[in-house]
């Protein structure tokens, strides 16, 4: 099955690289999560990481003529989303911006998504391991926010994405 995978991948990539948008929008959908995930852990915002793994989305299909296979799909694609959360990073260091969300009631939206996600993952039968997950996830996203830039993608990366040294090292 995981060959039958490979394959698929493989033509969903030789089709986008001949210009096949349904083709890459199908990689999307499956890298979609884990895209997401690898630039929130760096970055720590919802929707910033939200557009920032939109705007890698939009960088690796411009630039999916330069994948010739060195690499998995999956490794090219983080580096090029972990790189984009690095530049962002970057950008933010140089030129801080105070969030208006302290001027509003952040308790609320929160709630709210807090609650979708307990019903979506089906933990509505026990609140009490949904809630030890989420403080655990707190804790562990700011301690990621702790690092140095270089070593939070490389936990990231290799730590929580499961990458293995070759491929990071090859992207």
């Amino acid at each position: 099955m995981a060959k039958r995978m490979r394959d698929d991948e493989a033509s969903l990539i030789d089709r986008s690289q001949r210009g096949d948008v349904n083709a890459f929008n199908e990689l999307i959908l499956h890298y979609q999560q884990t895209t997401y995930g690898v630039v929130y852990r760096m970055i720590g915002d919802a929707d910033i990481a939200a557009d920032v793994t939109q705007d890698a989305f939009i960088a690796a299909f411009r630039a999916i003529q330069s994948f010739h296979g060195g690499s998995s799909f999956r490794a090219w694609l983080l580096r090029i989303a972990s790189n984009m959360a690095c530049d962002h990073w970057r950008r933010t260091q140089r030129h801080p911006v105070e969030s208006l969300e302290v001027l509003t009631d952040e308790d609320e939206p929160h709630a709210a998504s807090a609650l979708s996600a307990l019903v979506e993952t089906g933990q509505e039968a026990n609140p009490e391991a949904y809630v030890l997950s989420q403080e655990l996830q707190e804790l562990i996203q700011r301690g990621l926010q702790e690092l140095p830039l270089d070593q939070r993608v490389a936990v990231v990366l290799c730590d929580i994405e499961g990458l293995s040294y070759e491929e990071i090292s090859l992207t």
